[in-house]
């Protein structure tokens, strides 16, 4: 591929990266013969306005794909693009809170293609200046407050541009077993392949592995490493760096690291995708080829992950060993919420003999992991909400419902409607019908309490509330497939 000056946009590197790996995800597609007779023409239209013609990040895809050590040396003019940049614009949240310098997505709009062409025009001339993130919190199930921080609304729009082009390249190297906040790809996904693999592989040992305030001590030395062996624009790692050292602002007061990447901006999430791709999943892959005798399972979504062995002493030796492997890279496991636990189809069993009691559970993206059978006594793996999560979920329905209960019930209902629908959305899968049911029963007792608090004409009946709950509570329904259903596809 070449720019519009004529160079090249990649350049080959003579020897073996490290740490390659195979995407196994990746589907071979087969072409047809050309048939009997035609004329040898070229197969690509010859004109932008004929179809068939691949864009510019198709083509850097397919330059990706045909050869593992390219170094992309031209990419910056993809991000700067102003079609792209528009892109970029509509995707970003029309209510996101404004960052420091209180641009909102309605105001940058009224002169959007001339806000565009200068932003544009900043990045192609190396004027573009990244804005510190205004930190907010919010709390986590566990009680800690999570930090994230909002970005300017320039610095969202580039990031989204950086991260399409991006992701033409990394998505070839990305491997199967990584499912956080990639296109195409879903929680429900990562929670499909762990059931689905405990069911498949022989799995006896899980290791629930947390890695702990990692967004806040990934090193920008050691990314800027890994986003050198794809990325040989200089510009583009250094926009990269522009953000990673623009810092935070809390209370009126900059903060620069030269650890961490804030969360709640658009790069973030690629930007940790790549860290651990090269920090956890080439080693991880190559660990199990070549180190393991026995089955080995492991799925990850952004930080979170779960591994499974087949015996004890390597699920063992894999855990000494990727503590060894984080402290190399500036991380570690989170020394009260990683533990090694016996699950999987003999651990009922094996537990039940030596009188241990049931085997222990895990959580892993909202679900607790539970062991058991299916209606034909046959052993699945059973997801059930955490509770945590349930109650942290219900207390915030508690006190919006407490602040809306002046409202319209009508208002109100379109609240309960959306709550209920996107709790049921989540958490309704397979076998998980009691909990969401309870969800939705809680629900409707909050909303008839503050309902009967409006006035002092005092109680709400039932058989009024039986109209309300027909009028705007969802059913507590499952929503997905098994995951032998979905994920087998």
């Amino acid at each position: 591929m070449k720019n519009d000056r004529g160079k090249s946009d990649r350049e080959v590197v003579p020897e073996k990266l490290p740490n390659e790996a195979d995407n196994h995800a990746e589907e071979a597609m087969e072409g047809s013969n050309r048939a009997k007779g035609n004329s040898a023409k070229r197969d690509k239209p010859w004109t932008l306005s004929q179809t068939g013609l691949p864009s510019a990040l198709e083509r850097v895809g397919q330059a990706a794909r045909q050869d593992r050590r390219i170094r992309f040396t031209a990419l910056m003019h993809h991000i700067y693009d102003v079609g792209r940049l528009r892109e970029a614009y509509k995707a970003v949240a029309h209510d996101a809170a404004a960052g420091i310098d209180g641009e909102t997505w309605q105001h940058y709009g009224e002169k959007l293609e001339e806000n565009l062409q200068d932003l544009s025009g900043r990045l192609a001339r190396g004027a573009y200046r990244a804005r510190p993130v205004r930190r907010v919190y919010i709390e986590k199930a566990d009680g800690r407050k999570r930090p994230l921080g909002v970005p300017a609304l320039e610095d969202k729009i580039v990031q989204r541009s950086a991260v399409a082009v991006l992701n033409a390249i990394y998505e070839v190297d990305f491997l199967g077993f990584s499912y956080g906040f990639r296109p195409g790809r879903s929680p429900h996904q990562a929670l499909d392949a762990v059931a689905y693999g405990m069911w498949k592989k022989m799995v006896n040992w899980v290791l629930d592995a947390d890695l702990q305030s990692f967004f806040d001590t990934l090193e920008h030395e050691w990314l800027v490493k890994f986003l050198e062996h794809r990325i040989a624009d200089q510009r583009v790692i250094r926009l990269i760096q522009k953000w990673l050292n623009a810092g935070v602002l809390e209370d009126g007061k900059r903060m620069v690291s030269e650890v961490g990447t804030v969360q709640g901006g658009s790069i973030s999430p690629l930007l940790a995708n790549i860290y651990l791709h090269y920090v956890l999943d080439l080693w991880i892959e190559q660990w199990r080829k070549t180190r393991a005798k026995g089955d080995v399972l492991i799925v990850r979504f952004a930080d979170d992950f779960v591994a499974g062995c087949q015996h004890r002493e390597e699920a063992e030796r894999l855990l000494e060993e990727l503590r060894e492997r984080l402290t190399k890279f500036g991380l570690k496991l989170h020394p009260d919420k990683t533990r090694l636990i016996e699950f999987g189809r003999f651990a009922q069993q094996n537990r039940q003999e030596r009188g241990n009691g049931k085997p222990e559970t895990f959580n892993f993206l909202g679900f607790t992991h539970c062991c058991g059978t299916d209606l034909k006594g046959k052993f699945t793996v059973i997801r059930k909400t955490m509770r945590q999560r349930m109650l942290k979920k219900l207390k915030a329905v508690n006190l919006e419902l407490q602040r809306r209960r002046h409202l319209p019930v009508g208002e109100q209902g379109r609240y309960v409607q959306a709550v209920i629908s996107g709790h049921v959305r989540y958490f309704g899968v397979p076998l998980n019908s009691r909990p969401i049911r309870a969800f939705r029963t809680l629900v409707i007792r909050l909303w008839k309490k503050w309902l009967s608090r409006r006035s002092q004409r005092g109680y709400l009946t039932w058989d009024r509330m039986q109209w309300y709950i027909a009028r705007w509570v969802p059913h507590a329904v499952i929503c997905h497939p098994y995951p032998s259903a979905r994920f087998a596809r």
